[in-house]
């Protein structure tokens, strides 16, 4: 019985067979599956995960190396830069400037588009990042993240700086998307396109292990997240929503559960595996919403599609957006498909009345 206790504790200490697929293996599967390809993509994606690794391992030690509370930078919002968000920032620039397959970058923490060194080779593609989400919760010990977005230029035979036109195309135009969570273990989550993919960082061996295929956002769900701190800035129809969501039905789908982070990729990422719906919404204080298009709604949107759930305004669907600025704000609604549709209902006033 000993003997037979060791064993399987042994087999529940190993890493499944079945999740023995690295993330640098699974893009170059990827990449097999497209004869045309050149590998700057796979380059891409490689590199970026090479610096979620080193972010990684600061995050892992926030509070003995120094990167907890603000620095004396001021952000895109007029808000002191937080340590982590500056290394972050700093870390994924200087792993991304280097691999000549980029023309340009932005990023929240950069009032403009970001260029190349001078002498650097660019490339075909537009990385779009915002280095830390939801990092006001770090120095509590909560989840953060980071997210990302990769277009193609507009003339990719260029072999020149990107411009402000690169960085503003709407997000249907996405090559790729994705965002990665430091919470009780580290993943990666991204689609290029053709579904949802999620990758666990096993510290051990350093690799990203895939733990998700193709994952699949429910299309009803019973959570929702949202910050109710702004309810009496909210409009009346949404405020309406709300309610509807917490009052009881006789069917016993609802009331809905709430849970908020205050990191969006978090929040988002219960939500794709549980259903339900996030929301951000326009209010009196902030009448374009909250959520930055380019460089987080974009992004988390189109991953959110890709899924199966759907991404809107509360009026139209985000992807279909033209950005108008790098820093543009939107009301920001995601989640399962019926849950966004009742929403959207809501707000055009047809809901239940309170």
């Amino acid at each position: 019985m000993i003997y037979e206790t060791k064993i399987q504790n042994l087999k529940n200490m190993a890493i499944s067979t079945s999740k023995l697929i690295t993330i640098d293996r699974f893009i170059a599967e990827e990449q097999d599956q497209h004869p045309d390809a050149t590998g700057e993509f796979s380059f891409l994606l490689s590199d970026f995960s090479f610096a979620i690794k080193l972010i990684n391992k600061e995050i892992r030690r926030a509070g003995l190396n120094d990167l907890l509370g603000m620095t004396d930078k001021i952000n895109t919002s007029g808000d002191h830069l937080r340590k982590l968000d500056d290394y972050a920032f700093e870390v994924i620039y200087r792993t991304m400037d280097r691999g000549g397959n980029i023309c340009v970058m932005a990023s929240e923490e950069s009032d403009e588009i970001m260029l190349l060194p001078p002498g650097r080779k660019k490339g075909k593609y537009v990385f779009i990042f915002d280095p830390m989400d939801g990092s006001t919760n770090i120095d509590v010990n909560h989840t953060v993240g980071t997210i990302f977005s990769l277009y193609m230029r507009i003339d990719p035979s260029l072999d020149t700086d990107g411009t402000i036109e690169d960085v503003l195309q709407p997000g249907y135009l996405q090559k790729a998307a994705g965002y990665v969570l430091y919470g009780s273990s580290t993943i990666f989550a991204y689609t290029t396109g053709h579904g949802v993919n999620v990758f666990t960082y096993d510290p051990t061996i350093g690799e990203f292990l895939l733990t998700f295929s193709n994952l699949k956002i429910p299309p009803r769900g019973n959570y929702y997240s949202c910050n109710e701190g702004y309810y009496y800035r909210w409009e009346k129809n949404f405020r309406d929503y709300v309610r509807y969501l917490k009052t009881p039905s006789e069917d016993n789908e609802r009331p809905y559960i709430m849970r908020y982070v205050a990191t969006a990729a978090a929040d988002i990422h219960r939500i794709l595996h549980y259903g339900g719906i996030y929301m951000f919404p326009a209010d009196s204080v902030l009448p374009n919403g909250k959520i930055r298009l380019v460089y987080e709604a974009n992004p988390l949107a189109f991953i959110v599609e890709q899924a199966g759930g759907k991404a809107s305004t509360g009026t139209q669907r985000i992807l279909d957006l033209k950005p108008e600025s790098i820093h543009q704000r939107i009301p920001f609604f995601v989640g399962s498909e019926l849950d966004i549709l009742d929403l959207e209902k809501f707000l055009r006033g047809e809901g239940v009345k309170f």
